[in-house]
């Protein structure tokens, strides 16, 4: 599914003109550099992800992007091959889909690492709502207007509150309609509250914060 873009007009951007240019500033500079300093590691995980299943390397993903623009999201591979045919593009806890490697990948966030990519080309920046498929988006679209403002996020407030989101899933009776219904709302209001105090000092906090989760 792509969501339309033909009937939604840019919402400017709640960052002045010199915030936005630091934002772009840090994110290059610390993506770039993460490129270069996590390079050793991503040939390991590489390796990994090859010899535990067969497929590629990376898994690409479509997701909407600021004004609704869609990229491909890039991440470590950590399921079989053609996953979403085989159950979906919502993951819970134990699911049969997540390979070994996967498991630990997803654990300590390794597989989202190369989003760092998707923070070089400017489709995401380090911090920013999540981005979500078009599915979803378009089911929530008027929510999104203000949310897809600026550019999607490696990490953001809800992620680190969501940090578990695939063993809440696996609780609920029907996890497509716990993700919609309760997951996402609350999410989309995590994220306009990021929009309207944004700052490079919130986008620190926000870093640190994803950090101490996967640290604990």
């Amino acid at each position: 599914m792509v969501v339309s873009t033909d009937h939604v007009p840019p919402v400017s951007s709640p960052l002045g003109p010199f915030q936005a240019a630091v934002k772009r500033a840090f994110d290059l500079i610390a993506a770039g550099g993460g490129l270069l300093v996590l390079s050793p590691l991503f040939a390991v995980v590489a390796i990994a992800v090859k010899l535990d299943s067969r497929g590629p390397v990376f898994f690409r993903q479509q997701r909407v992007g600021k004004n609704f623009r869609p990229f491909e999201m890039y991440k470590f591979r950590t399921m079989v091959v053609d996953a979403p045919k085989l159950g979906g593009q919502l993951t819970v806890s134990g699911d049969p889909r997540v390979t070994k490697t996967g498991r630990i990948f997803r654990k300590l966030k390794i597989d989202e690492l190369p989003q760092l990519i998707n923070v070089v080309l400017g489709d995401m920046s380090l911090v920013g709502p999540r981005p979500e498929v078009a599915r979803y988006v378009e089911q929530k679209h008027d929510e999104y207007r203000e949310v897809l403002s600026v550019r999607p996020g490696i990490t953001d407030l809800a992620s680190v509150k969501y940090r578990d989101e695939s063993g809440i899933l696996a609780t609920a009776e029907d996890p497509e309609a716990a993700y919609v219904n309760q997951i996402l709302p609350d999410k989309l209001a995590i994220s306009r509250q990021y929009i309207r105090e944004a700052s490079l000092w919130l986008d620190l906090k926000i870093i640190l914060q994803t950090l101490l989760r996967i640290a604990s």
